[in-house]
């Protein structure tokens, strides 16, 4: 199993990117698939999540509203738009899985609990 993400970036405060995560060995219905962030020497932090099988989605406060989590399950790819980015979205974002999980029970699970996560993609928001 592998998850790739990619579609990081340098952005102005307020623009957009859309990260994917691409996954191989696997198939998405079967796996909440969600995004985290890290800051150097801070703690990962759970941004979203997804249900796969049903769309169901769960977001950190902290991005409630800004940014959008969806999958495409032909593509077994989930994606993050992040919209009005803001300089303290700079960090760089992994993609993880969590098998027979739903959203809700994965939110707030820690990275090293996830069954799956691939290598990250940095995202910059300068001011």
């Amino acid at each position: 199993v592998q998850l790739q993400a990619s579609g990081g970036g340098l952005v102005q405060a307020g623009g957009s990117l859309r990260l994917s995560c691409a996954t191989s060995g696997m198939t998405i219905d079967d796996y909440a698939i969600g995004w985290f962030r890290q800051v150097p020497g801070k703690k990962r932090e759970g941004v979203a999540w997804i249900t796969t099988n049903n769309g169901n989605r769960v977001y950190a406060d902290s991005v409630k509203g800004r940014f959008t989590i969806s999958s495409d399950n032909s593509k077994d790819t989930v994606y993050l738009q992040m919209n009005s980015l803001k300089p303290d979205d700079t960090a760089v974002y992994f993609c993880a899985a969590i098998w027979a999980s739903t959203a809700d029970q994965a939110m707030g699970k820690s990275f090293e609990k996830c069954d799956y996560w691939g290598q990250g993609t940095e995202v910059t928001v300068s001011s």
